[in-house]
């Protein structure tokens, strides 16, 4: 052989040499241990389905004060805006000309009742005088009819009293009802206009406050939900009008206001598909105004059993809702799930998906991913002792 082409031989023996050293010199990396992850099993409790609507705060009562008889405003017996008991006095129309009209009346009436006397002595002496063929029987029968008509004169004159004496008491405007009263629409000395017509004066007006009712509209189906739940609880009328709700304000979190329906309309929208609901609730310290926004909370079904997750538990697939669980083996399963209302302030209903059995990955999700190994830790429990993970050598 000739020697230039042996020289190449130790030249490759070298280089494998100090590949192999410096293989045997990078040390191997192990693989990550199985995620930590915090599992609980779901919670049994017995839940009952709500719908929530938005409606408006109305009140029992609502009366327009308006005077029945026309003349000066006298006096304004009330402050703006305060709440007025049923009876206590509102305006007062100058008095002056109902009290003389009322003793014209009973002028009036004092002379019928006089006539009325002589005309009955008159008939009595006519009478006997008939008896004796004094008078002819068509002066007895002129007698007998003046009678007649002074007694309706008298009859008259007594309706005119009586008249005259309530209208007197309507120059005395009193509150119709209990409640808060608006503000005065008429001042002091102005002419009001009364009457039962169209063009009679608005002097305030006043609103029922407590209790007060909450109007709002729900659709047809639930309605037909309702009026089931009405039957299945025995309700004699068929209507659910005796369901509790509750309501919260526009700036609170809970619906920590009790009250119960009391009215379901006979008629559905046929422009929206809606029907009106109303519940009645007490409102002792005036914090309930007619006219004000609130949501209602209504009971949509019977209490039931279900099981329920922490809601942080939940994950999201574009539309469809699952939830990680942990089987024997430790591994990561993923199942879709029904879910039904927020109980409380982070536990989720479950109404299909899972069993009163599985391990519900609680803690931890956006760390595992379907069909892999973790290490699951029971909620409540001692976290399990770790290994330091090495030091990297300078």
């Amino acid at each position: 052989m000739s020697p230039v082409l042996t020289r190449p031989a130790p030249l490759l023996l070298c280089l494998a040499s100090l590949l192999a050293a410096c293989g045997q010199g990078a040390p191997q990396q192990a693989a990550p241990p199985p995620p930590a992850v915090t599992v609980a099993k779901p919670t049994k409790q017995t839940v009952t389905d709500y719908d929530e609507y938005v409606g408006r705060f109305i009140a029992v009562d609502s009366v327009e004060v308006r005077a029945r008889v026309s003349g000066y405003l006298d006096k304004v017996q009330f402050t703006d805006g305060q709440l007025v008991k049923q009876g206590d006095p509102l305006f007062t129309i100058d008095r002056r000309p109902f009290e003389a009209t009322l003793a014209q009346a009973r002028a009036n009436l004092a002379q019928a009742r006089a006539n009325l006397a002589f005309a009955s002595s008159d008939l009595a002496r006519a009478a006997q005088l008939v008896r004796d063929r004094t008078i002819t029987e068509q002066t007895f029968d002129q007698r007998t009819q003046a009678k007649s008509v002074a007694e309706a004169s008298v009859a008259a004159q007594e309706a005119a009293v009586r008249q005259a004496e309530l209208d007197l008491q309507f120059t005395e405007l009193k509150a119709p009802v209990t409640g808060r009263i608006g503000d005065r629409r008429v001042s002091q000395g102005n002419l009001v206009t009364g009457g039962t017509g169209g063009t009679t004066t608005l002097l305030a007006t006043i609103v029922s406050i407590d209790p007060i009712r909450f109007e709002f509209t729900f659709d047809e189906s639930s309605f037909l939900r309702y009026e089931r739940l009405g039957i299945d609880m025995k309700d004699p009328s068929g209507r659910p009008s005796g369901l509790e709700i509750a309501i919260k304000l526009i700036d609170e979190q809970d619906f920590a206001h009790k009250g119960r329906m009391d009215f379901i309309d006979n008629v559905i929208d046929r422009t929206s598909g809606t029907i009106r609901g109303r519940a009645v609730l007490p409102n002792p310290n005036s914090v309930f105004t007619p006219g004000m926004f609130g949501r209602v909370r209504v009971p949509g079904s019977q209490p039931y059993e279900t099981l329920l997750v922490p809601d942080v538990a939940i994950g999201s697939e574009q539309v469809r809702k699952y939830v990680m669980v942990v089987d024997a083996e430790n591994t990561a399963k993923q199942k879709y799930v029904t879910l039904g209302q927020l109980v409380g302030k982070n536990l989720r209903v479950i109404k299909e998906g899972i069993s009163a059995d599985d391990r519900v990955v609680i803690n931890g999700l956006a760390r595992i991913r379907p069909n892999i190994k973790v290490t699951p830790q029971e909620q409540g429990a001692e976290p399990p002792p770790t290994t330091p993970a090495p030091q990297a050598k300078s």
